[in-house]
């Protein structure tokens, strides 16, 4: 934690930053280990359906397909 602490607070974002890229990469892997007919952009679709929870992502793209994670 002290290591953490004394970095400066631009480098905490860009490794708070790489995380959630990592966490997502991983998740669209786990989408398309799951559902290998999936094309890369049916994982995109399942990850913000994901991501958002069906009302959020209903209500930003009311005709994409509800594809499961």
């Amino acid at each position: 934690m002290q290591i953490y602490r004394s970095m400066s607070p631009g480098r905490r974002v860009s490794i708070a930053v790489a995380m959630s890229e990592e966490m997502l990469a991983v998740a669209a892997a786990g989408i398309g280990a799951r559902h290998p007919d999936y094309a890369d952009e049916d994982v995109s679709w399942a990850l913000r359906r994901l991501r958002l929870g069906d009302e959020i992502f209903r209500a930003v793209w009311p005709n994409a397909p509800l594809l499961a994670p």
